[in-house]
Formats: structure tokens, C-alpha cells, sequence
């Protein structure tokens, strides 16, 4: 069968949308997000997700889009080149991209051993995207973020964490809410901040953990850093600060760390 003629004009209605979708509003309205990317696909679909549109470009394939394209289900949609490079928000596509609907928020359900991610005020899509990924490659059971800030679900979050929003339980609560979500399940709040008394690798990381993260800028308010367990990373240098995705990296494998000298229970 032949693949209907792609879609060659700017100016068509489904290019001007998928366009506007890059708008959070735009997103929200419709209850949709949108997924760009080979990798990024396959691991939505793993998670269940499906798309409401795939639109494709094959002459911007990549071995891996060719492989994740022939596997995803639901109605297709041709892009030519040029139009497919005007949705897209990567510099080099590979010709994969979907309107998929927006995930249900999700909560844990913690272990005896749990640890969790807290991101408060954080707005900068790469070092959210960072985390997530961090989070998922460390074997952390979720991600709750704070307020509006960041939109877990843009598409350079999906992006810079290389689609492990979707393999992880990721939910937007207001500060109330997350207090008493961890307290009821008795969390050992842990907060990141640069004049705690204790370097993260002497506190103790085990046990149900909540690992609080604030802006790089503005730090974390008053009533997260009196936390149970407020931890610093050393700083030696002249620089005064770390980058947020860098200092959630070091706590969390330290978390690994601590985990596995402990003795089995």
C-alpha cells in the first residue's frame, strides 16, 4: 500500500498546531503532550502510553527510528522535511514525533527502603530532565515537584531526561499536600542546602528517604531546610555553588552507596 503524500505546507493546520503545542497552555488545553525522539518514544510506549497521532519523516530516520516507528501503534500522519524540521524542537530529528495524551500523575507506593525526589522551584528543563534521569538510573521510586515551576512533561524535559519521566511515578503537589504525603508514610525529609552543619556522606541515607532539591538561585524556603536531615556537598573551590542535577547525582548515589553497605535485613 502507498503512504499518502506528506505534508509539505507551514501553513497547514496540523503544523500550525503541533507548533502551538510546544506552548505549556497549548499542551494543557488539549491534555496533551507531545514526544519527539526515537528513545523517548519507545520508552513511553514501555510505560503504556500510546499516541494519539504518530507524524513521521522518513527521510530524517535514524536506524533507531526506522526500528521504534514499524512498533508503535495508532494513526500516522507524513511530514516532508521542512515541515517536520518546523515542529521539531531538536537540531538534528530523527523523524519521530507523537501527540500522546498527558499521564495521570502517580505516587509510590514506598518500600521499606524507599528514596524519593523532591523538586522545589526548579524551572530550568535540563536540570529537571537531569534529575529524572539520575533518579531512574539510581533506582529512585518517584519524583514529586512542587507547585507550577516545571512542566515535567515539556518536551525538553522528556528530552533531557532521554524519556525516563515515563519510567518513573512523577506527581505536581502543592507544598501542604507533599508535607503530608511524606509524613504520613514517614519520610525522612533530606534537604540539599549550602550551610547544613553535615556533608551528605556522613548522614544517614537509608530508611524511607525524601531528597529535597530548591532552585540554584533562590535555595529552599525556611520550612524545608529545618528538615530532619539537612545535608551540604563540600565546596573547596572559589565557585560557591553546584548545579542542582549535579548535587541531586551525588546525594543519590550516595543513597546506592549506603544501601549496599548495609548489612542484608
Amino acid at each position: 500500500m502507498t503512504a499518502p503524500d506528506p505534508i509539505t505546507s507551514l501553513q497547514n493546520p496540523q503544523v500550525k498546531r503541533l507548533v502551538r503545542l510546544r506552548q505549556r497552555r497549548e499542551r494543557e488545553r488539549e491534555g496533551l503532550i507531545l514526544i519527539e525522539g526515537a528513545r523517548e518514544l519507545a520508552r513511553a510506549a514501555a510505560a503504556g502510553l500510546v499516541p494519539t497521532t504518530l507524524y513521521t519523516c522518513e527521510a530524517l530516520y535514524s536506524p533507531e527510528a526506522h526500528a521504534v516507528a514499524a512498533t508503535l501503534p495508532g494513526p500516522r500522519t507524513h511530514l516532508s522535511r521542512e515541515a517536520f524540521e518546523k515542529v521539531s524542537g531538536r537540531e538534528n530529528p530523527d523523524g519521530l514525533l507523537a501527540t500522546v495524551p498527558a499521564p495521570a500523575p502517580r505516587l509510590p507506593e514506598p518500600g521499606e527502603d524507599t528514596v524519593l525526589v523532591v523538586l522545589h522551584g526548579l524551572e530550568k528543563p535540563g536540570n529537571v530532565g537531569a534529575i529524572l534521569r539520575t533518579a531512574d538510573a539510581a533506582g529512585a521510586a518517584g519524583v514529586l515537584v512542587l507547585g507550577r515551576g516545571a512542566d515535567v512533561y515539556s518536551p525538553n524535559v522528556i528530552r533531557a531526561s532521554q524519556g525516563s519521566v515515563f519510567t518513573l511515578p512523577v506527581a505536581a503537589l502543592d507544598e501542604e499536600e507533599a508535607l503530608a504525603w511524606l509524613a504520613d508514610r514517614a519520610f525522612t525529609r533530606v534537604a540539599c542546602t549550602p550551610d547544613a552543619p553535615q556533608v551528605y556522606w556522613d548522614a544517614p541515607l537509608t530508611g524511607r528517604v525524601a531528597l529535597v532539591l530548591g532552585a540554584e538561585h533562590e535555595g529552599l524556603p525556611q520550612r524545608w531546610r529545618a528538615a530532619e536531615v539537612p545535608v551540604r556537598v563540600p565546596m573547596h573551590g572559589a565557585a560557591d555553588s553546584l548545579n542542582v542535577a549535579t548535587a541531586a547525582a551525588l546525594v543519590l548515589y550516595e543513597c546506592v552507596r549506603q544501601r549496599r553497605a548495609a548489612p542484608s535485613r
